[in-house]
């Protein structure tokens, strides 16, 4: 008889060759080139060619050739008085519309998050502002904001408030901005911030509610916690939207009245475009772009310290 011993197994196939790394990193390298190509025309290539007008005395109109003119552009900017209250102003509309933006974008996303009736309905509905351009935006709020005939000042009378020019108002410009700012971002942080709370485990609500932990504390030990990543995530994200604004307050006022809208983006634009200073409107633009690449930065750096500590 044979034994076990004796029958033999056949042999374990060879394992596959492995094919060279670098053959590798070239088909990667050839999967993403479809997908890297436009960004490197449509947003690498003008943001270097700005970095470079920078340095130039670019203007429009001009017969004599562009001069290389060092740091000369950025030298003015520092004395440019218009600039900085313009950064000034910046500044105020990214914080004055991220933070009630966020606060309300919070709550929007708690109530959604509940098992309501017809909570698809307001899903939907709460999403449609970010469904809209903003320049369809900006008409519609300056048809809402209009002296004569708008819906604002309407309403204002009939409670015999009176009405008032709210865009055309050195005090008021900002604010009723603002107003719009909100609720034009809203959707975008009320959808990630929904986001966050509907990974969040069920298990630790119900743990928590079971060890008699009220709505309040709940919030602050089991939602917020996980919640905090797309919190600070989004609520950088729309600071550097917010500060780069243009195209709804360009709609709204044109930087108007009296410059008290006047966005850092919008002064680069007049700059460039208005008045021809090609060269000046790109350090403007340099200067904003290493702005935000600070902020990034220190975002970044928050983050990395926060996922060593855990």
């Amino acid at each position: 008889m044979t034994s076990v011993a004796d029958v033999k197994r056949p042999a374990s196939p060879a394992p596959p060759a492995r094919r060279p790394a670098r053959s590798l990193d070239r088909g990667a390298w050839f999967l993403v080139l479809p997908a890297l190509t436009p960004i490197l025309v449509l947003s690498v290539g003008p943001l270097l060619y700005g970095i470079l007008l920078a340095f130039t005395d670019a203007q429009s109109g001009r017969a004599a050739p562009t001069r290389w003119i060092g740091a000369l552009n950025f030298r003015d900017l520092l004395h440019d008085t218009l600039f900085w209250e313009s950064f000034r102003i910046g500044l105020v509309w990214a914080v004055g519309v991220t933070v009630p933006q966020f606060l309300l974008a919070l709550g929007l996303a708690l109530l959604l998050n509940q098992d309501l009736r017809l909570r698809w309905l307001a899903r939907a509905l709460a999403i449609v502002p970010w469904a809209m351009p903003e320049v369809v935006v900006g008409i519609m709020w300056r048809l809402v904001y209009s002296p004569d005939a708008g819906v604002l000042n309407e309403t204002l009378r009939d409670l015999g408030l009176g009405g008032r020019d709210w865009l055309s108002s050195l005090g008021t410009a900002l604010p009723a901005v603002i107003v719009v700012g909100v609720w034009a971002g809203l959707p975008q942080t009320t959808v990630a911030l929904l986001a966050g709370l509907q990974n969040t485990p069920r298990d630790l609500h119900e743990a928590a509610a079971l060890d008699g932990a009220g709505a309040w504390r709940r919030f602050t030990a089991v939602t917020w916690p996980a919640l905090r990543p797309v919190a600070l995530a989004i609520t950088a994200l729309n600071l550097i939207w917010n500060f780069n604004a243009f195209a709804l307050v360009y709609v709204l006022t044109g930087g108007g009245p009296g410059g008290r809208t006047r966005l850092p983006m919008l002064f680069a634009y007049e700059e460039a475009f208005r008045y021809g200073q090609f060269g000046y409107a790109a350090a403007m633009g340099c200067v904003m772009v290493a702005v935000i690449a600070v902020c990034l930065a220190v975002f970044l750096a928050g983050r990395l310290r926060g996922d060593d500590d855990r």
